[in-house]
């Protein structure tokens, strides 16, 4: 991906360029989802060492006003990630 948004973006800031795109839209809705797994299960999706160009996008995106103020909160995803987990959880042992 990182590959993707180099060749997409030419250098310029968002995958459709200077602005936010459709792209931008599509993926940086997943960036909360990305960020809650970080807290869940200790790995990161946008690694800086690794991805470079992605991570720098990512924390482009999300410092947006637009973003901030239609994204939940990772932390928010994260209780409810556990509150599934454990609802699972207690079927499985029911059955």
């Amino acid at each position: 991906m990182e590959a993707a948004f180099k060749q997409c973006s030419k250098g310029k800031p968002f995958f459709g360029g200077d602005s936010v795109g459709y792209l931008d839209v599509t993926l940086g809705s997943l960036v909360v989802c990305a960020h809650a797994g970080e807290k869940l299960y200790g790995f990161s999706l946008f690694d800086a060492a690794r991805s470079p160009l992605l991570n720098a996008w990512v924390e482009r995106f999300g410092a947006l006003d637009v973003a901030k103020a239609v994204l939940p909160e990772a932390d928010r995803l994260v209780e409810y990630a556990k509150m599934r987990q454990a609802e699972a959880a207690a079927a499985a042992s029911n059955n």
